[in-house]
């Protein structure tokens, strides 16, 4: 549904995006994670026409972004960062006029408008001022008019910011909802969201696109953590003959067992590799206090991007 080849922008001798390259098929719920500033909201901006690449090209449902505006965004639905939202509108007439201006025949507005309202639980306020609503039904009303003319590609920028932990919960269950039947582009800066709703990750760092996989994979764990008695020998030796490890490294004294040193063992699987890393130290003998794979969190995958990143060659535009 998405498409995605060699895209940049600069503004002035900026690069805010620099040689972006992604698709995204039908039904995928894809987070685009990254730092304030890293480039986020204006590869959004670009995929939904609203502006220009500076190189690559853009499609959406097979329409060209920049040759075909007005066909790319009848497939698009669009929740920038600040909903374009008029306080002083009833939420139906809000509704109504936007699902005009997507082009929603007249005798289909209002079964559209009951349909968008039905899905982000506005039934009940559809006579209610907009500016009368709670901050989390206000970004109810900014999903509704992105879904009302039934787009196949809906793009949220930061849907959740500023709520409080239930409105929180409340738009991240209505994702996950939308997601069972259109294709979701996700941005936001908050780790949490992603691993909340999304099956897969888009990293940006600078510009750049520096990791693209699905949230199991880059949550998986490749290393496993043995505590191994002090008096037992042949310890490093010994686990890289274990098929699947990669490298083998003593960190030093495990701190909560007096008398253990505790071991990093790199591995291809640390799911499959840690039973076997259990019985080569039961063979041999050892004295064990612990043997499980690290805990993996997107936080860390994070750092690492970001670590990875930041000794990269910067690109001057």
């Amino acid at each position: 549904m998405i498409e995605i080849e060699g895209v940049s922008r600069r503004y002035g001798d900026t690069m805010a995006v620099s040689g972006v390259s992604t698709r995204i098929g039908r039904g995928e719920i894809v987070g685009l994670l990254g730092h304030n500033g890293a480039g986020k909201t204006t590869l959004m901006k670009m995929l939904t026409g609203y502006i220009e690449p500076s190189e690559g090209s853009l499609r959406v449902g097979g329409c060209d972004v920049v040759a075909d505006r007005t066909g790319a965004q009848r497939h698009i639905g669009y929740l920038p960062e600040s909903a374009p939202l008029y306080p002083e509108m009833l939420v139906q007439d809000y509704l109504l006029m936007m699902a005009e201006l997507r082009g929603v025949s007249p005798d289909r507005l209002i079964g559209a408008v009951g349909r968008a309202a039905a899905a982000t639980g506005l039934g009940q306020r559809m006579v209610t001022p907009i500016g009368h609503l709670s901050k989390g039904y206000r970004q109810r009303v900014g999903i509704a008019q992105a879904i009302v003319h039934d787009p196949a590609v809906l793009v949220l920028d930061e849907p959740t910011n500023g709520l409080d932990p239930e409105q929180i919960q409340s738009i991240r269950t209505l994702i996950r909802d939308l997601g069972t039947r259109t294709t979701v582009l996700l941005s936001t800066h908050i780790l949490q969201e992603v691993e909340a709703v999304c099956q897969r990750v888009l990293v940006l760092i600078d510009g750049r696109l520096v990791e693209d996989a699905p949230l199991d994979k880059l949550l998986a764990a490749r290393a496993v953590r043995m505590s191994v008695h002090e008096a037992s020998g042949g310890v490093e030796a010994r686990l890289r003959q274990v098929p699947g490890v990669r490298d083998v490294r003593r960190v030093g004294p495990d701190a909560s067992l007096p008398g253990f040193n505790t071991w990093t063992i790199n591995v291809d699987d640390a799911a499959q590799a840690a039973p076997a890393l259990l019985r080569s130290g039961v063979d041999a003998g050892w004295t064990l206090g612990a043997v499980a794979p690290e805990v993996v969190t997107l936080e860390s995958v994070f750092r690492r991007l970001q670590a990875a990143a930041a000794g990269a060659p910067k690109e001057v535009a």
